[in-house]
């Protein structure tokens, strides 16, 4: 058994924050999405990854996973060319999959429950393909699955207008070799891509027998910048504990679980968790509320945040009510000494930005 990681996509709805960074490593919780992804891998005991990257996205994500020694396999990187879709990246990674079953799943999405469960119960079928699933209030924009009584796949169709379920296939799929003769008789969609839905609707045709798993706990697609901020909420206050390696003074608070990195200071200031900081920041005269997530070298003075990412190198200074955002890398933002007008409400005050890297802003 193998695995092959989906990481090639440009990340449009993050722009212009994937302009510098690939949407792969933005931060969720205390590591990267794509490491929370490896790490379901690591779990299902497979040690044979590829991983597809863009020409683009490539240097970053190897940069970021080095040797790769941490998921204890061995790391083998694909370049596609071209964002032809998913059935496109199984194609291109014909060379690296060869002949062995393989489990896949796209880079940018996080499951409750892991694939442990999933892969198990693959092993023990006799089927040629599996997708993983999750009940949606609108399946219209998801590639959907009917179903049979007994849990087998019997339609796939790609965003239906018309859905005849409301069963999402949400980028967890484990497959035979057989999948490569399927998506050898397939067409580009109107989109131009090699749709992996069209593969496994001809996996059907084909009398292959397709089963499912339905996922009953949470999935996060860390697509746009309120899927960022979701997938943040949702991871930390899932996962995090209560770890306090750097320094908080007297008139420091620090309530409920509130991960801080080493060398890190915290002075006069209230953290309210869940809420990481990583290594090599500074939080002075400031409130740190919920879901927030600061990484390293960060300097935040005289500022209130709250469900925000906050990306390395960043200065917050005179910052009043910051919530619901995204800042990129080396961003200093500046505020006034005083908010503007003393009738304006909490509410009318809080200031929401989605910044990229290497930005000045002065409020």
């Amino acid at each position: 058994m193998k695995a092959l990681v989906l990481a090639a996509g440009k990340g449009t709805r993050l722009k212009p924050l994937t302009n510098t960074v690939p949407k792969h490593i933005l931060p969720v919780g205390d590591k990267p999405v794509l490491f929370h992804v490896l790490n379901y891998v690591k779990e299902a005991g497979i040690k044979d990854i590829g991983i597809v990257v863009s020409p683009e996205s490539g240097p970053y994500i190897e940069e970021a996973i080095g040797t790769g020694s941490e998921w204890g396999g061995q790391i083998t990187f694909i370049v596609q060319h071209e964002p032809l879709g998913l059935a496109h990246a199984v194609k291109v990674a014909k060379g690296f999959l060869g002949d062995s079953p393989f489990l896949m799943l796209l880079g940018d999405n996080l499951v409750q429950e892991g694939v442990k469960d999933f892969l198990g119960e693959f092993h023990t079928s006799s089927s040629d393909a599996s997708i993983l699933l999750k009940e949606v209030p609108d399946p219209r924009a998801f590639g959907v699955a009917e179903l049979d009584p007994s849990g087998k796949v019997i339609h796939m169709v790609e965003k239906p207008q018309k859905p005849k379920s409301n069963l999402a296939i949400i980028g967890v799929y484990l497959f035979t070799a057989e999948i490569h003769k399927a998506i050898a008789q397939i067409k580009p969609s109107w989109r131009g891509e090699l749709e992996i839905t069209d593969a496994i609707q001809k996996l059907l045709e084909m009398g292959k027998v397709i089963r499912s798993h339905l996922l009953q706990g949470w999935w996060l697609d860390i697509g746009s910048n309120d899927g960022l901020i979701e997938a943040n909420r949702v991871v930390l206050d899932a996962f995090l504990e209560r770890d306090i390696k750097g320094k908080v003074d007297k008139q420091s608070s620090i309530v409920g679980r509130v991960e801080i990195g080493e060398a890190t200071e915290i002075e006069n200031s209230l953290v309210q968790g869940p809420v990481f900081i990583a290594a090599n920041c500074r939080i002075k005269n400031s409130l740190v509320k919920p879901f927030t997530n600061i990484r390293a070298e960060t300097v935040v003075e005289d500022s209130s945040l709250e469900r925000s990412v906050i990306l390395e190198n960043c200065q917050i200074l005179k910052i009043k009510h910051l919530a619901n955002s995204v800042i990129g890398k080396n961003t200093k933002l500046t505020g006034q000494d005083k908010d503007p007008g003393e009738a304006c409400t909490e509410q009318s005050r809080r200031i929401r930005l989605f910044i990229g890297d290497d930005c000045k802003v002065e409020l």
